[in-house]
């Protein structure tokens, strides 16, 4: 049994990113090519709750490109935003302002009845919760082939595709089995397989290993891999593992409703043939020309309020407000 795919990009495995921490891909270059190629473009994105004469501001001028074909992390403290941009990039809610757009989707401006399409066909959803992804009284392959019924695959197609993708996955044993009786592992992969139902561009998985040991969570984020490397869906992982966030090519952490910094892994080979990982650590600089500098840094160097800078041939130097800094004579 076959089923059409494409290509990905690899992913990499497991170091450490390096320093310093330099000005990186962000989007100042918008809107251009990059942008209208992306399949995933956040674009000055806010996104503010009211209740109680309380303001959030959860989304703060969020900007984000993620290209076709793309397996990436995405990182961030509890109340950074990454839970709502997720959300937002379901279709699952709508930003307060900015631009949103994924596989040509405009969700700032979709209806009611317009998310709901495109929740059906166009993004598939993991929930941590396992619980929260399958009904309790149908079995895997029942799962699987429910979010079908709302499309136009008849019921013997609806079954060939279902084999395929729990065959893909690896849990062909649990076809007939109710989520009771499969492990945790195995029900988080059974709902990729119920996400992927009906070939979505992008597929959104939100802690997906969270309730899982550390071995159980390898085998569901190599699911991920797969869906990503031979069905040629775009994903997207929000994680706090960093066994997770470190075997994929790129990692974006939001700080304060803002992407702050990317991680860029490849492979590379020495002269004796010895391959190995190099990864780097990218300060991103959004379109308002803001840049968020990493917290080690500010605090080591007691930065506050104010900095000073000071333009070279090829870089900016930032200093302290109270530290030597351009048009002052240096320490010796």
């Amino acid at each position: 049994m076959t089923e059409p795919g494409a290509g990905a990009a690899p992913t990499a495995g497991t170091g450490a990113a390096s320093r310093p921490v330099a000005a990186g891909p962000g989007a100042g270059a918008w809107p251009g090519q990059a942008a209208a190629d992306a399949m995933i473009v956040c674009d000055r994105l806010v996104r503010i709750y009211t209740g109680e004469g309380i303001e959030v501001q959860a989304l703060q001028g969020l900007d984000l490109l993620i290209a076709e074909g793309e397996l990436t992390a995405l990182v961030g403290a509890a109340g950074s935003g990454k839970s709502t941009l997720i959300n937002i990039l379901a279709g699952l809610d709508a930003p307060t302002a900015g631009r949103v757009r994924v596989a040509g989707h405009d969700l700032a401006a979709a209806t009611a009845k317009e998310r709901l399409a495109y929740r059906r066909g166009v993004v598939g959803f993991i929930w941590q919760q396992t619980s929260r992804n399958l009904l309790s009284y149908l079995t895997a392959r029942q799962n699987v082939m429910l979010p079908m019924r709302f499309g136009s695959l008849r019921r013997r197609e609806r079954t060939r595709r279902a084999d395929f993708l729990l065959d893909t996955l690896g849990i062909t044993h649990c076809a007939g089995r109710t989520p009771e009786r499969m492990s945790g592992g195995e029900q988080q992969r059974a709902a990729i397989a119920t996400a992927l139902a009906n070939q979505p561009r992008v597929l959104l998985a939100d802690e997906p290993t969270g309730e899982l040991d550390s071995a159980t969570a390898q085998e569901v984020f190599s699911a991920l891999q797969t869906a990503n490397t031979e069905l040629g869906t775009t994903v997207l992982v929000v994680t706090h593992d960093p066994a997770v966030s470190s075997q994929v090519r790129r990692t974006i952490a939001i700080r304060d409703g803002r992407t702050s910094s990317e991680t860029i892994r490849h492979t590379a080979t020495d002269e004796h043939g010895r391959t190995e990982l190099h990864a780097r650590e990218y300060a991103v600089l959004d379109r308002a020309g803001r840049l968020q500098l990493p917290r080690e840094m500010i605090e080591r160097l007691s930065m506050r309020d104010r900095v000073q800078l000071e333009e070279e041939a090829d870089h900016i130097g930032v200093w302290p407000d109270d530290a030597d800094g351009p048009g002052t004579e240096r320490r010796e």
